[in-house]
């Protein structure tokens, strides 16, 4: 009976050893690999292995392509992609009732991200930027020029002595390069590089920040600045300084003290020299700034069409510093020839002196037509707060020897009035020219001498309006108007001067021409 049951035993061993030898050589496997997603193999009994498919974590379908098992993207794909690779072998028929019609394996990778780990780099002198990565890259992008198979660290060939470069890579050649990294490169120096924009030394707008770049990250100790604001660190080796308000005044000096002796450079790492102070210049206000805010502000007869300026302190602190460009055009239609062919825009015009002394005047500042630090005060708080626009201007013109003289009131575009007058006798002739009011009063008394050196005094002179030196224009009881009668001023009946006076306050000319 042992012989037999000896040979079922064998035969029963037989049996399993085939069929685990059927099951190890009826499978697939997919596993990582270094240079592809992955690599997939299948078993001399697995029959015949499907096109494998990959999708993102959104389930998105990514196409593979697959070279003796080694499975990559058929496109480019974004460098720490996710992807689950499922791969299938079809068994042959002969197994399939054993073992099932197919064998299926699943893995889930993530597409290598290599990253930019030198970011503040000192560069040999005279020798290329030192860039190193975190693993082994196919690809170096920078500057518009790419490099392929760099390794674990690349030369970059930078002209600057200092400077940044935007590095992008990929760790595979079937990968997207990567976002790109800022590498902030310095010159070789015995001290920490300080890498100073603007430019020490040089201008410094209202609206700029004061930007240090060092080589090394600084002392929490932080710099003294020579007015008020404060400091910002982007990052371990960055100072940013915003100064408050208005940003610096125009026109002078701001001074920034470090509290360690460094290197300091513009961004481009010239000028280099050792040190702790740093100065900038502020530019003045600029006169064109001036006649653009009293055009915009309704003060001149022409209109500035240029690029809006932000109603802002600091945008509107740059702009007076560095103006907009754009043009002047007449604000009306009908303006007098008289005014036009005296405008130009320059702070010396007597167009423009009048419309300083109007705003001053309405802005209860010293009346003197020169544009002062007050001045600029109130008008770049006026366009901060983008008040309305003054309303209306006025002019006023004689014609010295026409017969009968006259006087006309223009305003906005529309003669007012036109009135006989009467102006200086020949003894006392009233000077030609333009001339801004200076004085607005209702009444008053008038003095002054004759012609023939005798003196006047005059009291309750109504409606005047002083133009230039003792010459006004004012009511007078006359019994003619229109012939020269007066000793410099302007006579007017008393309703022409009731109606002219309120479209004279201080600033508004009045021409005085033959």
């Amino acid at each position: 009976m042992r012989g037999p049951a000896l040979v079922a035993f064998g035969l029963v061993a037989v049996v399993a050893l085939a069929l685990t030898a059927v099951l190890e050589l009826s499978g697939v496997t997919l596993v990582r690999d270094e240079s592809a997603l992955a690599r997939a193999d299948v078993q001399p009994l697995a029959g015949t292995l499907l096109p494998a498919r990959a999708s993102d974590p959104e389930g998105r379908a990514i196409a593979l392509a697959d070279s003796d098992g080694a499975l990559t993207p058929a496109k480019p794909i974004a460098p720490g992609t996710k992807v689950t690779i499922v791969v299938t072998a079809r068994r042959p028929g002969w197994n399939a009732w054993l073992l099932g019609k197919s064998a299926t394996r699943r893995l889930t990778v993530m597409a290598p991200l290599a990253t930019v780990t030198s970011r503040w780099v000192t560069r040999p002198a005279g020798g290329p930027v030192p860039v190193t990565f975190s693993e082994p890259v196919a690809r170096v992008a920078y500057a518009r020029h790419s490099a392929r198979g760099t390794g674990t660290s690349f030369k970059l060939p930078e002209q600057a002595k200092a400077g940044t470069v935007k590095v992008a890579v990929a760790a595979r050649p079937w990968e997207k390069l990567g976002d790109p990294a800022t590498v902030h490169y310095f010159p070789p120096a015995k001290r920490p590089v300080a890498l100073v924009s603007p430019a020490p030394g040089g201008r410094l707008d209202p609206g700029d920040q004061v930007r240090l770049v060092f080589s090394q990250p600084p002392s929490g100790t932080l710099p003294r600045a020579s007015l008020a604001g404060h400091w910002r660190r982007p990052d371990d080796h960055t100072l940013v300084f915003t100064a408050s308000g208005a940003g610096p005044t125009l026109g002078t000096h701001v001074k920034i003290t470090l509290p360690h002796t460094a290197a300091l450079a513009d961004t481009s790492g010239r000028a280099i020299k050792t040190g702790r102070e740093l100065t900038w210049t502020v530019p003045p206000a600029s006169p064109k700034r001036l006649i653009q805010l009293l055009a915009e502000e309704g003060y001149l007869p022409v209109q500035f069409d240029g690029r809006t300026v932000e109603h802002t302190v600091r945008a509107q602190s740059a702009a007076a510093a560095h103006p907009p460009d754009g043009d002047f055009g007449w604000r009306y239609a009908h303006t007098p020839p008289e005014l036009k062919r005296q405008f130009t825009p320059e702070t010396g015009n007597v167009i423009v002196r009048g419309a300083i002394m109007m705003f001053q005047d309405e802005h209860h500042l010293t009346v003197d037509g020169l544009p002062g630090p007050d001045l600029w005060k109130a008008l770049l708080g006026d366009a901060v707060d983008d008040k309305p626009a003054h309303r209306g201007y006025s002019y006023v013109y004689v014609h010295r020897e026409q017969r009968p003289q006259q006087l006309t009131l223009w305003h906005s575009g529309k003669t007012i009035l036109t009135s006989p007058g009467n102006t200086g006798v020949p003894a006392a002739p009233t000077e030609l020219g333009t001339f801004p009011v200076f004085e607005h009063l209702a009444e008053t008394t008038m003095s002054g001498t004759n012609p023939d050196g005798s003196h006047y005094s005059d009291p309750g002179i109504k409606w005047v309006s002083y133009f230039n030196g003792g010459d006004a224009l004012h009511a007078f009881d006359r019994a003619s108007f229109g012939t020269p009668q007066s000793v410099g001023c302007v006579e007017l009946p008393l309703a022409s001067a009731k109606k002219i006076w309120p479209y004279t306050p201080i600033g508004t000319l009045v021409t005085i021409e033959s």
